[in-house]
């Protein structure tokens, strides 16, 4: 509380350092974490169960370091080490872990103040005194955290008794103030604590009771003072919480008026708090990372202008958002361009990389920050080489790295000089670029990263214009030649550019007579090139020339490219034949099918009296017209498929009838539901279920219960009775339906079940659902080559040793059967490239995985129109096919006459260029009897 604060720095400044030394030699001896013994009255069971458990505690700590041993950037490792290491007390190798994992990371402000606690504690004299203050120093540097500064402050009370003491509390007060004074939520308890220091000299500078102050004393206490003055009003003229108890605090502690222009600078402070609020509220509701509210906050503080409260909002989000590289991005960006500071852009820079050292741009950035603070050569050279360490994700990653290392040493080098020290560290690492990619970037990525040979181009450039050696130019585009891109018209058109500025004439017509011979992509562009130059500069001989090989190898390239023309019409008239030969195969096994239901139906005879069945011809709904598309059929199209003889069976006649086919459940007396669409708000699609399940509307009503109100299941079934494998849940609440969505691809009697938004695709054909992204995710692995018998669980503990594991996701088929694919969600971009570096290829029960970056391929649309013929439309079926019960109102003793074997009608209107005759209407009975006389 602030009440205890002040009186214990009240007591520590007023005791001096003697106090202090006896206050930090008492501690040890009294915490529990001191490693102290205790007598906790057991008897030698429970010292038994303590000996195990100390075993047990020691062998999972050598097992943990002998994990950082093979895998030094195991962030979890770390944790769990230091944990276990603090809970045995094992002070030397706590000190030890601590410090190798600061030296990788920086340190969250929990693990600080850990660590700062328990150095405090151990440190009694000066000497060990001054290592927590370089420990603190430390601490300060990684992340701006009040709580870690006012720590600071208040620890450097205890060494006031020392030779400039209080002038040092007072450097660290001003310090912190300057970081986190500003600090809307937090500022005050640092502003306080300073006050309570200062009013706790003032106390110890008062002259005894009933004793005259002598001049001096009458100085140093009108001093003091008016120190404490001071920070009232610099603290009022500052937007804090709770401002309006420190106004009130000055006024009572005041003796004099307040000052009109600390009122005024007050109620300016208080206008500009008002404008701040609503952005801390939203901080505070918002959940993590917060990083909309974040930059809506700072987009604020952007227009207000002022440097030093861009600076900590921007300090604030990357205390909770260390690992947004874009983040860090913006935040140096600003401080380049805008402060110009050398020490806080280049702490900022540093921490950037350090936070995110996978994200290449960061690093060039920082590169150029200490190229332009003027930072040493050696302390450049050994930061690029730490970059190269960094292990990038991509190969093009090392070619910008390198690339912006070239472009330092070369604005480094004289080249009015003809030879030099840095013209040599150029040209060395060149040609160590051009190697780091062939070897190193190859070997990963199996690819260099530079298909262009751009580093080579630019190294080119660099010795014809600055070097003035054309000759060694000329060597490096023959080396990018042979290297596949010989074929390429702009390339040889750059190395032709480069020649006609620093070169020569013949070397000039030389390298475009090659080119019209290599070039295969654009060769028309090259051998207007070599004609232009021959026009302009060539002798007769020279035009004749060119001319000649021009036409030669535009008649060459004519005629490749007619027959890649026959070649791909011929391959698409195969398409096309197979295309036509498939679809007549799919029409025969389809006329094929119908007529063995036809033979199958005709053993089915119907009653004597017909009345009550065919008198439902006219109430039948209509099916889907052709063209309306597919998807999560309207619940209407599912009532048809269900109609007749499903749900909707008519009742039984009472004349005397024919045998009729024992329907095999009892759901034909289930009325028939029509779908509002009015409700689709409230409804989820539920699909892919078995359809074997048992009672599914009691089942899926039970499963989505925990969603909220169910009003209505509405199982599909066929007209069998049979159920479908997909239903509609209704609930009585909008939220219930998007809370269902979640259960998405549950395991339901051992097949994922697919819920999705009720959406008519017919109204909305570019509605598309799933869940999960289709771009690159750097944080997220691709793992392919599992076996089929790999559970998640054991997935989890090969791929949690590399990181901390947020998700993973097996890939099965409809059926729920494991496809050997799985997705692992990583915490951060870090931590998968890790993984990939140490699990691709691992063996996993005798299966060999390939482990990558998620980046799903895009998925390819079918083009129209390139020699396939257009597909047919649809028939009137849905998604799935026709329908059992999609069936036509004409008794199957007429439908035999007019099926032809594709399943077409041959009679139809459509099939004859005169007009149809209406057919004359027919009564049951009339149906009847030409059945009886069949």
């Amino acid at each position: 509380s602030r009440g205890g604060r002040r009186a214990e720095l009240h007591k520590m400044a007023a005791a001096g350092a003697e106090a202090a030394a006896e206050e930090e030699k008492r501690l040890p001896e009294g915490d529990p974490e001191s490693g102290g013994d205790s007598d906790d009255g057991g008897d030698s069971d429970s010292s038994g169960d303590g000996e195990d458990e100390e075993k047990e505690n020691e062998a999972e700590i050598q097992r943990l370091e002998e994990q950082l041993s093979i895998n030094a950037f195991d962030y979890n490792c770390h944790l769990d080490l230091i944990k276990l290491l603090r809970q045995e007390g094992e002070l030397v190798k706590l000190r030890r872990a601590r410090q190798k994992m600061s030296e990788l990371f920086p340190l969250t402000e929990e693990i600080w103040l850990d660590w700062l606690k328990d150095e405090i504690k151990m440190a009694s004299e000066s000497s060990e005194r001054e290592k927590v203050y370089e420990l603190f120093e430390r601490a300060v540097r990684d992340y701006i955290c009040p709580e870690i500064w006012l720590e600071y402050a208040q620890y450097s009370i205890g060494g006031i008794g020392q030779e400039g003491g209080i002038e040092k509390v007072r450097s660290i007060f001003e310090r912190a103030l300057t970081a986190v004074g500003l600090h809307v939520t937090k500022g005050t308890a640092l502003w306080e604590a300073y006050r309570e220091f200062e009013n706790a000299i003032l106390e110890t500078a008062q002259p005894a009771p009933g004793s005259v102050p002598s001049p001096e004393q009458q100085q140093v206490l009108c001093s003091q003072l008016e120190r404490i003055h001071t920070l009232f009003r610099r603290q009022l003229g500052i937007p804090l919480l709770d401002m309006e108890a420190s106004y009130a605090e000055y006024e009572e502690w005041s003796e004099e008026p307040i000052p009109e222009t600390t009122v005024k600078n007050y109620k300016r402070a208080l206008q500009q708090l008002e404008k701040c609020k609503p952005y801390e509220e939203a901080l505070l509701g918002a959940e993590t990372p917060k990083l909309a509210e974040y930059q809506a906050y700072i987009d604020f503080e952007m227009k207000a202008g002022d440097p030093a409260r861009i600076q900590l909002i921007y300090e604030r989000a990357l205390a909770e958002n260390c690992l947004v590289p874009d983040l860090w991005a913006r935040y140096n960006q600003y401080l380049d361009r805008q402060l110009k500071v050398k020490e806080l852009v280049l702490s900022a820079h540093e921490r950037a990389v350090r936070n995110c050292p996978w994200t290449v741009g960061l690093w060039i950035r920082y590169l150029l920050a200490m190229e332009r603070h003027r930072v040493d050569h050696s302390s450049i050279s050994e930061m690029f080489e730490k970059a190269l360490n960094a292990g990038f994700i991509q190969a093009t990653d090392y070619v910008e790295i390198w690339q912006a290392y070239l472009d330092y040493l070369r604005r480094r080098v004289d080249f009015t000089q003809d030879s030099s020290k840095e013209l040599e560290e150029l040209r060395s690492a060149f040609a160590r670029a051009v190697e780091y990619l062939k070897q190193e970037v190859e070997e990963r990525f199996s690819e260099s990263g530079d298909p262009s040979c751009t580093i080579m181009q630019n190294w080119a450039r660099v010795e014809a214009r600055l070097c003035n050696n054309m000759q060694k130019a000329r060597e490096l585009w023959d080396n990018i030649m042979t290297k596949g891109n010989a074929k390429y018209a702009n390339m040889w058109l750059e190395y032709y550019n480069l020649e006609r500025a620093h070169g020569d004439t013949q070397h000039c017509r030389k390298a475009l007579h090659r080119a019209v011979q290599c070039t295969s992509d654009y060769p028309e562009h090259v051998c207007e090139v070599l004609l232009t130059l021959e026009r302009i500069e060539g002798t007769l001989e020279d035009w004749d020339a060119a001319v000649q090989k021009t036409e030669n190898r535009l008649a060459r390239v004519n005629e490749q490219r007619a027959k890649a023309a026959e070649k791909e019409a011929a391959l698409a008239k195969q398409e096309e034949e197979k295309a036509e030969q498939r679809k007549q195969a799919r029409a025969e096994k389809k006329a094929s099918k119908k007529a063995k239901k036809t033979r199958i139906g005709d053993k089915r005879k119907a009653d004597d009296d017909d009345e009550g069945e065919w008198g439902q011809e006219e109430e039948q709904p209509s099916k889907r017209h052709r063209g309306e598309g597919d998807g999560v059929l309207p619940e209407e199209d599912m009532e048809v498929e269900a109609g007749l003889f499903g749900r909707s069976a008519p009742e039984k006649p009472d004349g005397p009838a024919f045998p009729k086919e024992k329907a095999p459940t009892g759901r034909k007396d289930v009325p028939k539901v029509l779908h509002d669409s009015s409700k689709d708000k409230v409804t989820v699609f539920v699909s892919n279920l078995s359809y074997s399940m048992a009672e599914p509307e009691a089942k899926l009503r039970e499963l989505f219960g925990s969603c909220g109100e169910v009003a209505e299941v509405r199982p599909v079934f066929s007209n069998r009775g049979t159920f479908r494998g997909y239903c509609y849940v209704q609930f009585q609440e909008e939220g219930s339906a998007l809370q269902a969505l979640r259960l998405d691809r549950t395991a339901v009697e051992g097949r994922p079940m697919f819920v999705s938004p009720c959406v008519d695709k017919n109204k909305n054909p570019d509605f598309k659902v799933f869940r999960y992204s289709t771009t690159l995710e750097k944080h997220k692995l691709f793992i392919s080559g599992l076996p089929f018998s790999c559970t998640k669980e054991e997935l989890e503990d090969v791929c949690k040793a590399h990181g901390n594991v947020k998700d993973i996701r097996l890939v099965t088929n409809r059926a729920g059967k494991p496809k050997g694919l799985a997705y692992v969600e990583y915490e951060n971009e870090a931590q998968a490239s890790q993984a990939v570096l140490k699990m691709d290829g691992l063996t996993v029960k005798d299966h060999v995985i390939k482990v990558m970056i998620s980046n799903p391929p895009l998925r390819r649309l079918p083009e129209a129109g390139r020699g396939s013929p257009a597909p047919a439309p649809r028939q009137l079926y849905g998604a799935r096919g026709k329908g059992r019960t999609q069936l036509s109102m004409m008794p199957r003793a007429l439908q035999r006459q007019s099926k032809a074997e594709n399943g077409m009608v041959q009679n139809s209107p459509a099939a004859s260029s005169e007009p149809p005759e209406e057919p004359k209407k027919m009564s049951n009975a009339d149906f009847a009897k030409m059945l009886l006389k069949k």
